[in-house]
């Protein structure tokens, strides 16, 4: 069975140790192949492979940079599918999803081709009788990029097209449960033409996330993933000197007003809540609903509920498996609790029928209403098909409820007040805000990020903040008593 290895300047490299893990196709719920499970000394090597490369890399022209992340756009432009295939096989979500997490990513890349424009500093002349002050913009060196499964392709491509492009190298560790999308990305980056050793992929569990963190070559760690290993991250990094970006989890709310339109309201509930199977931090998980629509859109979203097709994400469905039967189960029990705590089973997915082979991660779209604020299963970031619905009686009612939770990564309201919505977004404690949108993830020249127990540091991923993040600012004060000159050169200089 063919093992998933690391890749370390420049080529795939074997684990140290025959340590390893599986690697499922959730929706057959076979192992297709394994994975290394890196030991310390893998993980110093791949970190010692972006340090060698270092200084060349940054020394390498702001336009040279940018041309390899031009051709690398142009080679993932034109092997997306290929990379949405590798996506669907390990994670199980449909391809017509996985490709659109490579777009999203895509759009990453395409950011950083412009980098030229995001490094400019800025100079004032004369600040002092011949004294001039300028800004420079520069890399930091190594960076870590500690990425989760349930978007092995996008979230990766968040971070390191704009650490490559501003002079950084990389480590990247993905997630042990979909580790080839990682390999494949690093294939074609050096087929774009990136150096050995700029970008390296370190395969494994905690002991590699434990050396990225510890590691006093590495810079930066950018991280995703569940909000206690997020703070985890953070405290660690930070106590070991490291800039630290660490996004952790959610619990995402839809606050819909009476004025709403309910047709909108409905098909934006269940995209938002069963794409991907609800594996997506950015999911909608609750739905406010402020009185009297609750009945209405409840038969709403159930009438659309029966026409979702579940199955194999390579053919026609709606919604793929969950990504292991570990995960499977665990969201599965929410549906006891919730019973448990007297809410309102509307629609089961346990038990449904499949387009696919019997032994998948399988769990159907469940809807529950009347969902207590103290039950486990509003609290829980549940990552799963799993919509609740809370009712209110007023804005206020639900606006409270949203912003006394523990996360604030994104949410959404549905209205057709014009003021309500202004409101909404002033007065909402949560970074990512949708007004008639479901899943207000930002384009990638906007940074993506929240409040409270979803953001630990205190930058965001991609856009400006994600250019701040991976560059460091000198500023130069200056002073030249004669003035010197180079030799004659014509032409147009090249690189």
């Amino acid at each position: 069975m063919t093992t998933v290895m690391h890749f370390i300047n420049g080529k795939q490299v074997a684990n140290s140790s025959t340590r390893n893990g599986n690697v499922f196709n959730p929706a057959k719920g076979e192992i297709t192949k394994h994975v290394a499970l890196a030991e310390t000394k893998d993980a110093k090597a791949a970190i010692q492979a972006a340090v060698d490369a270092y200084p060349a890399w940054r020394d390498t022209s702001l336009t040279k940079r940018q041309q390899i992340m031009f051709a690398f756009r142009e080679i993932l432009n034109a092997n997306k599918e290929e990379l949405a295939a590798i996506v669907t096989e390990e994670h199980g979500k449909t391809l017509p999803d996985a490709l659109g997490e490579v777009t999203r990513g895509l759009e990453v890349v395409e950011y950083a081709t412009s980098m030229a424009s995001h490094l400019k500093g800025s100079y004032s002349e004369q600040v002092s009788t011949s004294i001039d002050v300028y800004s420079i913009k520069q890399s930091l060196g190594v960076v870590g990029i500690i990425s989760p499964f349930n978007f092995p392709a996008m979230v990766p491509m968040w971070f390191f097209p704009i650490a490559l492009a501003a002079g950084n190298t990389v480590v990247l560790k993905p997630s042990e449960k979909n580790p080839s999308a990682a390999i494949w990305m690093a294939e074609k980056l050096k087929q774009a033409g990136l150096p050995d050793g700029v970008f390296n992929v370190l395969q494994g569990d905690k002991v590699a996330v434990d050396e990225l963190l510890t590691n006093s070559d590495v810079q930066a760690i950018s991280f995703v993933g569940s909000t206690p290993i997020a703070k985890y991250v953070y405290e660690t990094g930070t106590a070991h000197g490291k800039r630290v970006q660490a996004l952790g989890g959610a619990k995402n709310h839809m606050l819909v007003l009476p004025d709403a339109d309910l047709e909108l309201v409905a098909d934006s509930a269940i995209n938002a809540g069963f794409g991907s199977a609800g594996e997506r931090c950015m999911a909608i998980s609750v739905v406010i609903a402020v009185e009297p629509i609750a009945d209405a859109l409840i038969e709403k979203i159930k009438t659309r509920m029966s026409s979702l097709k579940v199955g194999d994400g390579t053919r026609n469905c709606d919604m793929g498996p969950l990504v292991t039967k570990e995960h499977r189960d665990k969201v599965a029990s929410y549906i006891d609790i919730a019973i448990a705590d007297k809410a309102t089973v509307v629609v089961d997915g346990r038990g449904i029928e499949v387009d696919g082979d019997a032994n998948g991660f399988w769990l159907g779209p469940t809807l529950i209403d009347n969902v207590p604020t103290s039950s486990r299963v509003y609290k829980d970031e549940i990552f799963g098909p799993v919509l609740s619905v809370v009712r209110v009686a007023s804005y206020e009612e639900g606006l409270k409820l949203i912003n006394d939770g523990a996360y604030g990564n994104g949410t959404a309201i549905f209205t057709n007040d014009g003021g309500a919505a202004r409101r909404f977004q002033n007065e909402v404690e949560v970074g990512m805000i949708g007004i008639n949108v479901p899943i207000p993830v930002p384009v990638a020249y906007y940074s993506f990020g929240g409040f409270k127990s979803s953001l630990f540091g205190d930058t965001k991923a991609h856009g400006m903040q994600g250019v701040h993040f991976y560059t460091r600012e000198k500023t130069v004060t200056s002073r030249w008593l004669d003035p010197s000159h180079g030799g004659i050169n014509l032409g147009f200089p090249q690189n």
